[in-house]
């Protein structure tokens, strides 16, 4: 059974998508052991914890960013947890943090990286008029919206769209992207050459403790 480490900032729709995913066997010998967020206030740890879910606010406002990671990444070890997953977790990790779990920590953007990444990137996708758009699951690397590419949907954008059409249609595939990613790193079935995920080559899941 892998440990699964959630962190999130606001409602957390990935995180019940997880969720879900897990509790119909579409991610399977996974639970997820934790959900931890920045905010004390976050709706998605009320889920977790209507879910049963161990859920922990460790508030960042004020805090140093390395010295908040290291208590996040407490948390997390604490929990044992296999495999760290970012759910709308709006803050920028340190490179500190990110060197803990090397190639364990998976983000998943609204647009088809490397175009549109950082905030609002359904809104830059919108006005720079492009015909197709999507989103991608990431591993989390120093870098903002960097790190090498496990999965991505496309989306089509329609004349009849406006931003919050489109963002809707993004995050049903965000869902879809989200489960197939953590499937396919949790069963090691990859390798990682430079920025190149290759499916089908054998990696074990295991993080620093």
């Amino acid at each position: 059974m892998k440990n699964l480490g959630i962190l999130l900032s606001g409602r957390g729709s990935n995180f019940v998508a997880i969720a879900d995913s897990i509790a119909a066997g579409r991610i399977p010998d996974a639970r997820i052991a934790v959900v931890i967020s920045n905010r004390a206030d976050a709706p998605g740890l009320e889920v977790a914890r209507a879910r049963g879910i161990q859920a922990v606010a460790i508030p960042s406002k004020g805090r140093p960013r390395e010295e908040h990671d290291r208590a996040i990444a407490a948390a997390l070890l604490d929990h044992q947890v296999d495999l760290v997953c970012l759910a709308g977790y709006m803050r920028l990790l340190s490179a500190w943090f990110v060197q803990q779990f090397p190639a364990r920590i998976l983000n998943i953007h609204p647009s088809l990286l490397p175009s549109f990444p950082g905030l609002e990137a359904q809104q830059q996708a919108f006005a720079y008029g492009v015909k197709v758009t999507g989103c991608t699951v990431h591993l989390v690397d120093e870098e903002l919206d960097h790190g090498a590419i496990i999965v991505q949907k496309t989306v089509p954008v329609l004349d009849s769209d406006d931003e919050h059409t489109l963002g809707a249609r993004i995050l049903e595939q965000e869902h879809i992207a989200y489960t197939e990613a953590i499937k396919m790193v949790l069963e090691g079935n990859f390798e990682i050459a430079g920025r190149r995920v290759v499916r089908g080559q054998r990696s074990e899941v295991r993080l620093q403790k």
